[in-house]
Parts: C-alpha cells; sequence; structure tokens
C-alpha cells in the first residue's frame, strides 16, 4: 500500500513538474500576438491592400481571432491597434502553415488628446519618434501650426480663445501617420 501511495506520489511530482515546463514554454511565448477584447486587427497584404480590419471581441491569441492558414502564400502585414499604441507584426503563410517573423516587429505609441474648458492637452511618449507636427483647425481654418521635438515625452498644453466656442480640429503627424481629434469648446 505504501508502495502504490509512492508511485502516485512520484507520479503526482512529475505531471506537476512537466506542467509547470508547459506553462513557462507557454509564457515565453512573445505576448506582441496576443490580442485583448477591444483592439482593432488590420491585415495587409505584400502590396499593402487591406485584407481584414474589424474589432476584436474578446481576449486571445491572434491565430484564434484570425484563420492565416487560409491565405495564399506570402507575407502579410498585422496591425494591432489599441488605445496608446500600435504594433506591427509580419507574418509568413506558406503551404497552410503560419510562421510569425520576429525580426519584423514594431510598436510605437499614439497620441493623447484631451479637451478641458478652453485647453487642448496633447501628449506622446515619444521612444519610437522624435517629433511630431500639430496643426489646429477652428471652423476648418488653421490658426496654429507648429513641429514639436524634444526628448522621451513630447507634450503641449494649447490655450484656446474662450469668446470662440465652436468645432475645432487637432492633426498630429508622426510616425508616418496622420492622428485627427475633432472636439467642440
Amino acid at each position: 500500500m505504501k508502495k502504490i501511495v509512492r508511485n502516485i506520489l512520484v507520479v503526482a511530482v512529475m505531471l506537476g513538474t512537466y506542467t509547470s515546463y508547459a506553462n513557462k514554454a507557454t509564457s515565453d511565448l512573445p505576448t506582441s500576438y496576443e490580442v485583448k477584447k477591444g483592439n482593432y486587427i488590420s491585415i495587409s497584404d505584400a502590396q499593402g491592400k487591406v485584407i481584414f480590419s474589424g474589432e476584436t471581441s474578446y481576449n486571445g491569441n491572434i491565430t484564434e481571432f484570425f484563420d492565416f492558414s487560409q491565405l495564399k502564400d506570402g507575407v502579410y502585414t498585422v496591425e494591432v491597434t489599441n488605445a496608446f499604441e500600435i504594433e506591427i507584426n509580419s507574418v509568413e503563410v506558406k503551404n497552410h502553415s503560419v510562421t510569425f517573423i520576429d525580426n519584423a516587429k514594431a510598436k510605437f505609441f499614439k497620441p493623447v488628446f484631451r479637451a478641458e474648458d478652453s485647453k487642448i492637452f496633447i501628449s506622446k511618449l515619444a521612444l519610437d519618434a522624435k517629433e511630431m507636427k500639430v496643426e489646429l483647425y477652428f471652423e476648418d481654418d488653421l490658426f496654429h501650426s507648429e513641429t514639436i521635438k524634444g526628448g522621451k515625452i513630447l507634450n503641449r498644453v494649447y490655450q484656446l480663445d474662450r469668446s470662440l466656442s465652436g468645432d475645432y480640429t487637432a492633426i498630429i503627424r508622426t510616425n508616418d501617420r496622420v492622428y485627427v481629434e475633432h472636439f467642440r469648446i
């Protein structure tokens, strides 16, 4: 009886060890392939044509959200966008087999806008680009333009004329992208 209990204990310890190695291997996978509910995904082919775009409705691995193996052979670009950053990955499909290309990853941060009272706050974590061009419009007329250069964080606060209430637009150009924010004061 003692021998059976000891054997069961040995088997349990071995299974526990294998399980911990399996969990470790899973946790070592790159998190860049994980998506969260509300992320926006865009998949483009080698010519830049968007073949899929949509918002995720659950958390999980991107391959569970989109079946890459059904695509034609080639390299595809996957962009995962959340509130503050955009992550770009490359995927190669060959004979219905999918391979993520680790050395083709890029991540950059989006500017953050906030309008409060008659002030506009614009901030960007600039680990990926050292400048951003800001254009401010009132009722479709450009009234301010500047290029902000600096360190790791690019910040600006703009005080607007309280007597000019109406529709405003802020356009930010950085990382070869354009971000537009509409607001009203």
